[in-house]
């Protein structure tokens, strides 16, 4: 580990997150077992500043919990202190965290176990990929307990699952497993008990070895493409398109395959 990293790792751990570095993989781990790994303040603002200040030698970065569960959502225990203004500011405060994930500068994989809850699920909804094992479970109770999302989930999670879906499941409680988050859109691979950190790691480092113009592209391109009306989304697409190809890497990956040095794609 380099030893510019260490402020960064002290900070992290500070405000509940285990930070590390592996090969080319950034391993950031919520480690509030105690509480489900529930979202805090100091979490929230740990996130941000781990997602904000990666290492260059970060190319991809895997999110997981600690413990039982990946996160059990909101700690209300902060919750019941904020009037109206402060709770609006908090909202953001949310929004800029989960913002410098999903938009930040590498693909993120959630390994996701237990509890998907809430605040969970809004964190897992701003990665990019989500692999859930048998034991993930996914709500939304904010509707029971008289509140609202407030951490970009009304956003982001529509658009993996559907209004009427999410509307359903903050109006009833509805839970659903890891079989049925997978057949809804939820997660994008469902693992045995056990195996998602493992197959989460397996998928970052694959995402790492990707042209990081292409996985810039695709992190902060294809969501702005696709929420596009038609003739701007084909404008943005070419645009985007011819910059990475000009790239020096995607060249030489194109030339790799061209003389038959680069492997095909093969039926799994």
């Amino acid at each position: 580990m380099t030893q510019n990293l260490q402020p960064l790792l002290q900070r992290a751990e500070t405000n509940g997150i285990h930070l590390e570095i592996q090969d080319a993989v950034a391993i950031v781990r919520l480690s509030r077992p105690a509480k489900r790994n529930a979202m805090s303040d100091s979490l929230v603002e740990g996130l941000r500043d781990v997602f904000q200040n990666l290492p260059d030698q970060a190319k991809a970065a895997v999110i997981y919990g600690q413990g039982d569960h990946f996160c059990a959502g909101l700690d209300l225990s902060e919750l019941k202190e904020r009037d109206a203004g402060a709770g609006m500011h908090h909202s953001r405060s949310w929004h800029v965290a989960l913002d410098a994930i999903q938009f930040g500068s590498v693909p993120v994989v959630a390994a996701l176990h237990g509890a998907v809850v809430g605040g969970g699920l809004e964190l897992a909804s701003a990665c990019h990929i989500r692999v859930a094992d048998d034991s993930t479970f996914y709500a939304l109770p904010e509707g029971t307990r008289g509140i609202f999302v407030g951490g970009g989930g009304s956003v982001r999670i529509p658009k993996l699952i559907g209004v009427a879906r999410m509307t359903d499941m903050m109006l009833t409680g509805r839970v659903y497993n890891a079989t049925d988050g997978e057949r809804i859109g939820l997660a994008q691979y469902h693992v045995p008990t056990g195996t998602a950190l493992e197959k989460a790691m397996e998928l970052a480092k694959r995402i790492a070895t990707n042209a990081p113009l292409t996985n810039y592209a695709l992190m902060h391109a294809l969501p702005r493409i696709a929420e596009q009306p038609a003739d701007h989304g084909y404008l943005t697409e070419a645009l985007i398109s011819s910059i990475a190809q000009a790239a020096p890497e995607a060249k030489s990956r194109v030339k790799a395959f061209l003389e038959g040095k680069a492997a095909k794609v093969q039926k799994n």
